[in-house]
């Protein structure tokens, strides 16, 4: 009988440790496939600045550097192999970008171009697409993180080689302007 309840309780013990690594690992590639997401939306995206960056060249000879820029960013943010590189890399063009819609109020010219109210109403969309799917990559990291930073999960998470991983979120250096009120002139 005593024999019975110890296999009894070291079965059980065994189906919970079974049951906690399948939840991360399902986890793991819930988190992994959210950013699939993103990269689906990044390559859209990727794909469609070269065209923006040929439209505004026309407009903006002089501003070179600028364009450079976003040609830069979009190499590498289109090169970054890991999950984190693509994330800083993605936040970089995602700059970049920023700088060319304050470039492009010089020309109004260029902002009634239909070409480029096209290529800009696409660049909108995806980057709602991207705010998205972020949100939901956000998610599928935190209910990871939760998973390998809660008891009883955090003692098998650490044997099996699960770690807390990165939210994606804005760097440092541009926290300050985001949290920052926008300025309204009339």
């Amino acid at each position: 009988m005593t024999l019975v309840i110890i296999i009894a309780i070291i079965a059980a013990v065994i189906f919970s440790v079974i049951g906690i690594y399948n939840n991360l690992v399902k986890l793991r590639n819930n988190r992994e496939n959210a950013f699939a997401d993103i990269d689906v939306q990044l390559k859209q995206r990727y794909d469609l600045v070269p065209q923006l960056v040929a439209t505004v060249k026309g407009y903006a000879s002089h501003e070179k550097e600028l364009l450079e820029s976003i040609t830069a960013a979009r190499s590498a943010a289109a090169n970054a192999a890991s999950i984190d590189e693509k994330i800083k890399a993605d936040q970089q063009l995602t700059s970049a970008l920023a700088g060319l819609k304050v470039q492009v109020e010089a020309y109004p010219d260029l902002k009634a171009n239909q070409n480029f109210l096209q290529l800009q109403g696409e660049l909108s969309d995806i980057e709602n697409k991207l705010a998205a799917v972020r949100r939901y990559f956000n998610s599928a990291t935190r209910e990871l993180n939760n998973a390998v930073q809660t008891f009883p999960g955090n003692i098998f998470a650490g044997i099996f080689g699960f770690k807390k991983e990165a939210m994606y979120e804005i760097e440092a250096s541009q926290r300050a302007a985001v949290e920052k009120a926008p300025e309204i002139k009339f």
